[in-house]
């Protein structure tokens, strides 16, 4: 018994010493064969493709999205100095093309609750469930005070694509399209007034 023992304990060993390698390049045995997911099976880039449509390995954008790349925005700023900069170039620059119709205000409002209301509440006074709840510590803006309702709306915008100045809130430029801002800008601007 004491020798199978030995032997079973002898033979592991070695099992587990031939499983070191000195080449990091190579990764040794692959134990599940060809069905395993070490080596990732992809498609080449411009090679037509069984599975996607049309055949067709690179896909457009979904509708809706933001592309990470594209030019959206001429004011993204590199520092904090650059973000003060912008901030005040956008608030003389940039206008707002979307008109405040019934229809832009009810979708300002849907856009709103998608990506607002977490933090700055359901009335924008800035009592929010992540704050409520304990999970943000610093109060968000109230969106209702002079202080923001005197802004210029290409500051609004600066600020929901690049984030405030002082970081606490983050930058939501590759969540919400560009005309969906303006359309929570105009929201925004209705509250007050009811």
């Amino acid at each position: 018994m004491k020798n199978k023992s030995i032997f079973f304990i002898s033979l592991l060993f070695v099992v587990a010493l031939s499983s070191c390698v000195r080449d990091k390049n190579n990764p040794g045995y692959a134990y599940m064969g060809e069905h395993d997911m070490y080596y990732t099976k992809f498609d080449k880039a411009y090679a037509p493709s069984k599975v996607l449509p049309n055949g067709q390995i690179n896909q457009p954008a979904p509708q809706g999205s933001v592309d990470r790349r594209s030019t959206y925005f001429p004011f993204h700023p590199k520092n904090i100095a650059e973000k003060v900069a912008g901030q005040a170039k956008a608030a003389t620059e940039l206008k707002n093309p979307i008109l405040p119709t019934t229809v832009n205000l009810a979708e300002g409002k849907h856009q709103y609750g998608i990506f607002c209301a977490d933090c700055h509440g359901v009335d924008a006074k800035g009592d929010g469930h992540l704050y409520t709840s304990g999970l943000f510590p610093a109060k968000p803006r109230d969106l209702t005070s002079s202080y923001v309702q005197t802004m210029a709306d290409g500051s609004i915008y600066f600020i929901i694509t690049e984030g405030s100045i002082s970081g606490l809130m983050g930058p939501h430029g590759v969540q919400v399209i560009p005309e969906n801002r303006w359309k929570i800008i105009n929201y925004l601007r209705s509250i007050v007034k009811k």
